[in-house]
């Protein structure tokens, strides 16, 4: 753009060059021509010199002439070329001022207008989420957003202050919401690293990001979030805004808050954190899920490192205590330090619609979940398959844990969470083989039949099917006690040819199995297929003293802010069995501990009882025990049906749970199975007694008389029809029991 007083010049002379033109010009030295008349010769021209006029005096108040003239405008030629540098830089940067002052007026209107609204600042919109409570108050697992209540900046230790500013914002307390000096550091240090390595971003900048804007990194969004930085500034004190940003930021496991994520990760309240606890949660802004510790404990704890270091050189501690923070690391609750929780976690999100709906506002839920079971629970699991991998060519195993009310302990569904989110204690459907067995024994005992009963282990035949047992030999005779702690096959299927399979069907419906099972003489064996959590929960009848359960991991459900949705009342359908039906079956399945199939259970001077299973082929074996105050199912397989190698539930499921049950009720009250039952004393003087539990007979094969059959049910039972139910269409008709199944600090 050229000189303003230039192009002012032109314009005048352009306008009145016509004027110019005509304009006289004013006398001034020069020659003139002359004439005279002279006598004789007439007249003449001459030229003589004309003496130059006086100039005239410009009138009162006249100005200058519109026009300059040509020597004029030379002048102020020369004149304005022989300005100094400094002249014109000040010239200059006066007239780009101007333009850039315009320029950003309406730069920052426009993106004014586009900005989200801020009326309400402290009333923020959440998503709902969902946090999960153990028995014991201590918080379990955050799923959804998890947000901790607002918590006032005095009541935060000074140290975590200091360590979020020391790792995020150092000169927070000076700068107004945007850092230059932060911006142009972050700039040298990625140009020299040739990548991202540091932001330049402030505290505020974050908060303003966090609370109204995206994550998306565009050059729109940044600018918006420079001016919002710049009105909180504006609008808020410092401390308000530090509230806010501590009270808001994202920590990793779903945590929003530092309050929510120290409730999180160690089961305390921010206002207790210890320093290498503030330190741990102030390294996580950097990348919160990155740095979680229940992602990664170790990886959290080099980075909490580092934030103690970073304090240090900024004086907000001495040397010492940053020393002792880094030799005494945080350490998480017992709940967030195990993965596996997660199965029950799932387990329990499911359920949490039928008690609550889909609400749009955070819930409390609190469970069942005992957090020590729930770590023993998972340490003799990946014990167990660590030991036993190679030579027992088992993969996966799964362990529950209930009270003998259905209440829902501990639940393991495999060996590692992290590999398989697919829970085997909930979902896997497997056939339970000899476990079933107590069912059978059940019905019989009902029916007058008692645990001296003398019944014949021989060969038989029902239908043409001629079951075996495990060892391929035959006992003679023995008590019905005998053959279910010993777990003979032809005695059970005699015991459920003589009651009915449709009794038997019944009997376990009562007990709450919802599975589908169909009346083939192979019923009697556990020839059909169920989960460990509907298994375990049946047990739990015999434990409690013969009342149903239904299995629950929920006591209550609430709001964030209070209302209470749901509170768990009773525990169960009622009592199913009789006294005197609870202590036979109790000295039964104690026998199969005392002197069984399951001997590797028994603990030392505590009362238990259960059972033993082992599903065709060696594809499935589990064991199911249970002392007065607790329940444990455990199952033990290859998720894609792989026979094992001769793994039996007296073997590696007895020893888990033998395990588990040390580690968990050594310090226990001992109290005796309830129901009373005194044995008759019966002579089986022809029984022989072997660690097989078989001897050798020739006997001829009896021939099992058929009953007449009742009609087939249609897979519904006593659950079914109490809550109109539909049971479960997953089993599968099995003919033969012979058929395979599918089964530095520095």
């Amino acid at each position: 753009m050229g000189d303003p007083i230039d192009l002012l010049t032109n314009w005048a002379l352009m306008a009145r060059s016509q004027q110019n033109r005509r304009r006289k010009r004013g006398a001034g030295p020069g020659r003139s021509q002359i004439e005279r008349r002279i006598p004789f010769l007439g007249t003449v021209r001459f030229e003589v010199e004309r003496p130059e006029k006086a100039a005239r005096k410009p009138a009162r108040g006249a100005g200058k002439p519109i026009i300059p003239s040509r020597s004029a405008r030379a002048q102020h030629s020369r004149a304005r070329d022989e300005k100094t540098p400094a002249a014109r830089i000040a010239y200059w940067g006066t007239v780009a001022g101007l333009w850039a002052t315009i320029a950003l007026g309406g730069f920052i209107l426009y993106y004014a207008m586009s900005l989200p609204s801020t009326d309400d600042l402290w009333d923020i919109d959440m998503s709902p989420g969902v946090t999960l409570v153990a028995a014991d108050g201590s918080p379990a697992v955050v799923r959804g957003q998890g947000h901790g209540m607002s918590v006032p900046l005095q009541d935060l230790p000074p140290y975590l202050i200091d360590a979020v500013l020391a790792t995020e914002d150092q000169r927070f307390f000076s700068h107004p919401g945007i850092d230059v000096f932060g911006l142009a550091r972050a700039m040298l240090a990625n140009l020299k690293a040739g990548t991202v390595v540091q932001g330049g971003s402030t505290l505020t900048q974050q908060l303003a990001k966090n609370i109204f804007l995206t994550p998306e990194r565009t050059i729109d969004r940044k600018i918006q979030e420079a001016m919002l930085a710049l009105w909180l500034e504006a609008k808020f004190t410092k401390e308000e805004i530090l509230t806010l940003y501590l009270n808001r930021v994202y920590l990793g496991g779903g945590a929003y808050g530092v309050e929510a994520a120290s409730q999180r990760y160690f089961g305390k309240s921010a206002r207790d954190v210890t320093l290498a606890e503030a330190a741990m949660l102030a390294g996580l802004l950097k990348a919160p899920s990155r740095y979680a510790p229940t992602n990664d404990l170790a990886r959290s704890r080099e980075r909490a490192a580092t934030v103690l270091a970073s304090m240090v050189r900024e004086e907000y501690i001495t040397h010492a205590d940053g020393q002792h923070a880094y030799d005494n690391p945080a350490r998480l609750a017992g709940a967030a330090r195990s993965q596996s929780i997660n199965y029950f976690a799932d387990w329990v999100m499911d359920l949490v619609p039928g008690f609550a709906g889909r609400p749009n506002a955070s819930l409390l839920v609190r469970t069942t979940l005992d957090p020590t079971m729930q770590r023993a629970a998972e340490r003799v699991v990946e014990d167990a398959i660590a030991r036993n991998r190679d030579a027992l060519g088992v993969t996966q195993a799964a362990i529950v844990v209930m009270t003998p009310d259905g209440a829902v302990r501990a639940m393991v569904g495999g060996r590692s969470y992290a590999q398989s989110q697919y829970n085997r204690a909930t979902n896997a459907e497997r056939q339970p083989g000899s476990a079933f067995k107590p069912f059978v024994y059940m019905a019989a005992m009902e029916q007058g039949l008692r645990p001296e009963t003398l019944r014949v282990d021989a060969p038989i035949s029902v239908d043409g099917w001629a079951p075996r047992n495990y060892t391929e030999k035959f006992g003679g005779i023995m008590t019905l006690s005998d053959a279910l702690s010993r777990s003979i096959n032809t005695v059970a299927v005699q015991v459920s040819e003589e009651v009915g399979r449709e009794n038997v069907i019944r009997t376990a419906r009562r007990l709450g199995f919802q599975s589908r099972m169909q009346p083939h003489p192979s019923i009697a064996l556990g020839t059909f297929e169920v989960t460990l959590l509907e298994l375990t929960a049946a047990y739990a009848a015999f434990a409690n003293g013969g009342s149903s359960v239904i299995p629950h991991g929920i006591d209550s459900v609430t709001t964030a802010s209070g209302e209470r949705l749901y509170e768990r009342r009773g525990t169960g359908v009622g009592r199913v069995m009789s006294g005197e039906t609870v202590g036979m079956m109790n000295y039964m399945l104690s026998e199969t501990i005392n002197s069984g199939t399951g001997r590797r259970a028994a603990l030392d001077g505590r009362p238990a009882a259960g059972k033993t299973g082992t599903s065709q082929d060696f594809r499935d074996a589990w064991f199911i025990g249970y002392t007065s105050d607790i329940v444990v199912g455990v199952w033990v397989g290859n998720d894609d049906g792989k026979p094992m190698n001769r793994v039996t539930g007296g073997g590696l499921p007895a020893a888990i749970w033998h395990d588990f049950m040390t580690r968990t009720q050594s310090g226990a009250r001992i109290s005796a199975l309830p129901g009373k039952y005194q044995p008759y004393d019966v002579a089986t003087s022809s029984i022989q007694q072997t660690d097989d539990l078989a001897v050798t007979t020739r006997e001829p094969v009896y021939q099992v008389p058929r009953r007449v059959r009742e009609e087939p049910e249609d897979g519904t039972g006593f659950f079914d029809n109490l809550f109109g139910l539909t049971g479960s269409a997953s089993g599968r008709d099995i003919d033969n029991m012979q058929r395979p199944g599918r089964n530095s600090w520095r």
